[in-house]
């Protein structure tokens, strides 16, 4: 959630949450991480579509089960992938940006990012979405 206050977007803060699995399992650093990361916020672009928080547990479920092409673990990855984005599902409704944001229809936002005011983060639960995707890697993290 810190790292979302520090102004990295919805993606980059969950996956780099987990900055010590992707460098123990890929060896990727926290630039590569954040630069990885970097198209996914504002549910992929502010195209307002799949939140960032789930493109950014659908990164870390990359490293922890990778799936290169033909092989068979790509069922396995794809699993954990559904898994993850249920339970963020139970928890918040939804796994999409605009309605997670209560924003109607499908409608063309600018590529420009929002300012990061207090008014913002008081009007957005994309912090606490943050949070909330963390937590659900982290239990996963901990059955293992």
């Amino acid at each position: 959630m810190q790292l979302f206050h520090e102004g990295y977007n919805c993606c980059q803060s969950v996956a780099l949450a987990f900055s010590d699995v992707f460098k123990e399992r890929e060896g990727l650093d926290e630039q590569q991480i954040m630069a990885l990361a970097s198209g996914f916020g504002g549910g992929i672009g502010r195209l307002r579509e799949v939140c960032g928080c789930v493109t950014g547990m659908t990164l870390v479920a990359g490293a922890l089960c990778p799936a290169p092409a033909g092989s068979p673990a790509r069922t396995e990855n794809y699993a954990l992938v559904q898994e993850l984005a249920e339970k963020y599902r139970q928890e918040n409704g939804s796994i999409v940006c605009r309605d997670l944001l209560g924003i109607r229809a499908a409608q063309k936002e600018s590529p420009v990012p929002s300012e990061r005011t207090a008014e913002y983060y008081k009007a957005r639960p994309c912090e606490e979405l943050v949070g909330c995707a963390a937590g659900i890697i982290a239990s996963k993290l901990s059955e293992s």
